[in-house]
């Protein structure tokens, strides 16, 4: 606001630059759901490297695909993610009662039944206190103290009321209090009053359970991800089930994120001469790329022995590493996206058979001389040639994909600033900056900044009919980046062509 001259000298005035840094966002942050033995199953949990997953989640399951996808993605230069554990109707959470307090495991399944619960009185006169102690194994060569909780009172006006304190701070147990009477003094098995249950082992394409929970909208499964502020690639480890998927893709595309789709365990290459099931080429495959086949990689469960697992972990994991070093405007496929950690792949392919997938939109992993086992293939499920689609590649998608949510959180500055030449120009300058940085990082084709993007926002794209109607319109163009899928080579012989 100006400064009001009240009497003779010199004023101060701050004067805003008009200058509003927009940060581009993170593009590899991955999303994974599947049954899991353990941990918690009301939400998506962010998990920051395989430590964190064997933590939370209890490391590798045969039964499941889940903790295999997740170890493949960090093995391949992942560095986040999120786990969503699903978990069958059937399923029961180990439960102690002891006098008024009733002590739950956080989460259902058979984990907890190797939990005990020590309770310990304090001395007179402080003997209406104890402590709480959750042990593992307790009595046994492996007895750990994994959470310990001092001090506790029954009272719920102390500040150390025993059902606030371990439903808030314990990551194991949660408890509920019905009266006045303290624990006695011993050890009690967690599952003391109800047993822990894995139940059901819920895997995909099974026509129940797994596919009931994880289809958007039941608030369950997939629906936990409204909850996380961002994740750009969707795994649902060897589920194929073509129509589910189309939900799954819609959901993906709501959120601006790409869903990796496996192919079949059992898939071959005659299997997919006619491409994908067509229910998962719709307007909604843009935001999805399928993968084939099966990758063969030793699983540490079986002594290191061969077993197959579904293309989508690796394939996560690639994306990260890609954006990492070169750009989300890099295809993951090529020499530089070899694939850490298979042996083999489960259908070995020839050139003529890749050259027959390629244009009905699959992308093939395929195993070279020198350089290994490589993604092969950077084509999205509306990349049949015949479709002609504009979002034919993936990275072109996931470049517009990124720009879209960083310029949607960049540009929440201008709700509500007054519609006028003055605020359009900051938006010129700011969203002009923001696309000249990505020019200058190899973002955008041509060799000047005019030829590889533009942002106009003015008396053109915003009239006087939008202003009264509180709407301004800016327009942002930008020259993708597209992958070089064919090399030729011409070849010519020089005969009699003599330089004098």
């Amino acid at each position: 606001m100006p400064t009001t001259p009240t009497f003779p000298g010199v004023y101060i005035e701050e004067i805003p630059s008009g200058v509003r840094t927009i940060t581009g966002v993170a593009t590899s942050i991955a999303a994974f759901i599947g049954w899991a033995a353990r941990g918690a199953n009301d939400g998506a949990q962010l998990i920051l490297s395989w430590s964190d997953y064997e933590r939370e989640f209890g490391g590798l399951d045969s039964r499941s695909l889940l903790g295999y996808s997740v170890y493949h993605f960090f093995l391949n230069g992942g560095q986040q993610c999120y786990v969503i554990r699903l978990t069958a109707n059937n399923a029961s959470a180990a439960k102690v009662i002891l006098n008024d307090v009733t002590l739950e495991a956080r989460n259902p399944g058979q984990w907890a039944n190797d939990y005990s619960i020590t309770i310990k009185a304090r001395p007179a006169p402080n003997a209406n206190r104890f402590r709480l102690a959750v042990v593992f194994k307790a009595g046994t060569a492996q007895e750990a103290v994994a959470e310990s909780f001092e001090n506790l009172s029954m009272s719920s006006a102390d500040s150390a009321f025993v059902g606030a304190v371990i439903s808030e701070d314990s990551a194991l147990v949660k408890a509920s209090v019905t009266g006045a009477t303290q624990p006695a003094d011993g050890t009690t098995l967690l599952s003391n009053a109800v047993v822990g249950a894995d139940g059901d082992v819920l895997t995909p394409n099974d026509g129940g359970q797994f596919e009931a929970v994880l289809t958007p909208g039941n608030g369950k499964g997939i629906d936990f991800l409204d909850h996380v502020d961002l994740f750009n690639i969707l795994c649902i480890p060897g589920e194929t089930n073509a129509a589910l998927l189309p939900a799954v893709q819609k959901y993906c595309h709501d959120h601006r994120a790409m869903l990796l789709v496996d192919s079949g365990s059992a898939v071959k290459f005659t299997d997919l001469i006619s491409g994908p099931d067509t229910q998962l080429t719709g307007a909604n495959g843009v935001n999805a790329a399928f993968y084939f086949p099966w990758l063969n990689a030793p699983d540490p469960l079986l002594g290191g022995r061969l077993r197959a697992f579904p293309p989508c972990g690796f394939m996560a994991g690639i994306y990260a590493r890609t954006d990492g070093t070169r750009g989300v405007w890099k295809a993951p496929a090529g020499t530089e996206a070899s694939v850490t950690g298979a042996a083999a792949v489960v259908v070995p392919l020839t050139d003529l058979q890749n050259g027959v997938l390629n244009p009905q939109a699959i992308n093939c992993i395929r195993n070279f001389p020198v350089y290994g086992i490589i993604s092969w293939g950077a084509r999205t499920l509306n990349g049949n040639d015949q479709q002609a689609s504009e979002w034919k590649y993936v990275p072109v998608r996931r470049t517009a994909l990124f720009l879209e949510e960083s310029l949607y959180r960049g540009t929440k500055w201008v709700v509500f600033e007054p519609n006028d030449e003055p605020l359009w120009s900051q938006i010129r300058l700011n969203l002009g900056a923001f696309m000249q940085g990505l020019f200058r990082q190899g973002a955008f084709q041509g060799k000047t900044p005019q030829e590889a993007y533009f942002v106009k926002c003015d008396k053109e794209t915003t009239t006087q009919d939008d202003i009264n109607r509180g709407v301004v319109n800016i327009l942002v163009g930008f020259a993708p980046l597209k992958p070089a899928e064919f090399v030729i080579i011409k070849i010519q012989q020089i005969a009699g062509q003599i330089q004098t």
